[in-house]
């Protein structure tokens, strides 16, 4: 008896990701699942250099900006609630120190550029068509700061703008850096507060984007979580509390497709090491002065010198 059905995947066969690939994540909150997952098993990852980024507009400003290297000024950002913002990066970021943040956001900037120059993959994680523009300077922003809502004008991006959107951003990538696989992906998170209706619009506006870009675009690809999670994993018991994003077993089951969709076979035997140190690194002992458990600590530390023996980069 089968008891679901699945979306069908078929196995990249160029350019997989292995140790020697240096990956990039932009975008929404799923990226950084993925990247969270990337970063547990050691591989060269950066994600997220300004945040959260929840629409196409708001990661193609990010990766404009990085490659014309700007800088930052306090003509660029905003003063509210004591702290300092800038509305091309998320509240994770925001200080109460001027100077501070400044130097922060332009330092991320050139760091943007130089991951997307060597990055062997990028991972773009598309999480709504809707946006805010900011009134005052009719900008598109990447995120509101809890600025009163009057202030803004909420809107849903076109078919047609997020497709124009993703055609730059692909074009600004190429222009540094033209071996690079781009992989798309819609994020399974719901985004409610802007209604169900709304939600599978502004959804279905990404989806159908992506796959306009990605039959005219070489070396373009998508992945298909949202997919995943709204058909293989249609059940409550795979959402977390809110009932809005994927629990740790629906991204669990994610990233093991995702395993099986883009990476080189040669990588397994590696993460299974790298898996057998992280859980024995959260190991709590009954009596950490004991033999066996010195012994313990002892045959942990030789694991991690031959990985990173084998591979320099990383690090426990």
């Amino acid at each position: 008896m089968k008891l679901q059905t699945q979306i069908p995947l078929l196995k990249e066969t160029r350019n997989l990701i292995d140790y020697n690939s240096k990956i990039v994540l932009l975008g929404s909150c799923f990226s950084e699942n993925i990247g969270n997952q990337l970063d547990y098993f050691k591989f060269q990852s950066t994600q997220n250099p300004f945040g959260i980024l929840f629409h196409p507009i708001a990661i193609e400003n990010l990766i404009t900006n990085a490659i014309n290297e700007k800088k930052y000024t306090e003509n660029d950002i905003v003063f509210h609630n004591e702290q300092y913002h800038s509305f091309d990066a998320h509240s994770s970021l925001s200080n109460n120190n001027k100077t501070a943040f400044l130097d922060y956001i332009n330092s991320s900037i050139k760091n943007t550029k130089n991951n997307l120059e060597e990055a062997s993959h990028i991972i773009i994680t598309l999480g709504t068509s809707w946006v805010y523009r900011y009134i005052e300077s009719d900008q598109i922003v990447a995120n509101c700061h809890k600025i009163p809502q009057k202030k803004f004008l909420k809107e849903i991006l076109s078919v047609d703008t997020v497709s124009e959107s993703l055609e730059a951003i692909i074009s600004l990538i190429k222009s540094i850096n033209n071996n690079t696989s781009i992989l798309f992906t819609v994020s399974p998170v719901r985004h409610l507060k802007d209604g169900f209706i709304e939600n599978l619009q502004s959804k279905s506006h990404l989806i159908s984007a992506i796959h306009q870009v990605i039959n005219r675009r070489k070396n373009s690809f998508y992945f298909p979580s949202y997919e995943i999670m709204m058909d293989e994993l249609r059940d409550y018991r795979f959402y977390a509390e809110d009932m809005i994003h994927p629990n740790k077993t629906a991204i669990k089951y994610i990233w093991e497709k995702f395993i099986y969709t883009w990476f080189d076979a040669s990588v397994n035997a590696t993460m299974k090491e790298i898996d057998v140190i992280q859980k024995g690194m959260l190991h709590k002992p009954f009596n950490p002065n004991s033999e066996k458990h010195l012994q313990f600590l002892e045959n942990l530390e030789q694991k991690k010198l031959k990985i990173m023996r084998e591979y320099s980069f990383m690090s426990f």
